[in-house]
């Protein structure tokens, strides 16, 4: 039997960091939320979360924490959010670009642990992997204006 040669060998992929799943699991809860009409995190709503999203306890306490920051400020993230949209309102855009843009805002605004740009770095490569394919550009551009503010 032939073993195979390099080539066929694909690369595993790497898991994602504590703190990226972290904030990818954030932006699942807000995005639940949001689809739901409401955002709060009651003990019991994080916990039927976490029953069906399983996660380290540092990813659990890292996204808990960004989750609390998002909601404890959502009326100033949301004010910001709209001042930078063009010819869009925040309810036009799509559940998960909201939540992104969301989570990115508090990082950038409110936020101590990471430096603004890498947070808004944060939110395209999630954006990414959970938007459309014009996600990316549109948070990178709608933060970068909330940075830049």
């Amino acid at each position: 039997m032939d073993s195979p040669s390099p080539r066929d060998l694909k690369p595993k992929k790497k898991a994602p960091s504590p703190r990226r799943d972290g904030r990818e699991a954030a932006v699942q809860f807000l995005y639940g939320n949001d689809a739901q009409g409401t955002l709060e995190a009651t003990p019991q709503k994080m916990a039927a979360f976490w029953d069906l999203r399983d996660a380290k306890p540092v990813v659990r306490e890292f996204a808990e924490e960004l989750i609390r920051g998002v909601i404890d400020h959502i009326g100033e993230i949301d004010s910001m959010i709209r001042t930078h949209l063009e010819n869009y309102t925040l309810q036009r855009l799509t559940a998960v670009d909201r939540s992104i843009l969301r989570l990115g805002a508090y990082e950038v605004l409110f936020s101590s642990h990471i430096p603004p740009q890498a947070a808004i770095n944060e939110a395209i490569e999630i954006a990414k992997r959970f938007g459309t394919e014009d996600s990316p550009g549109f948070v990178n551009g709608i933060l970068d204006r909330i940075l830049k503010r």
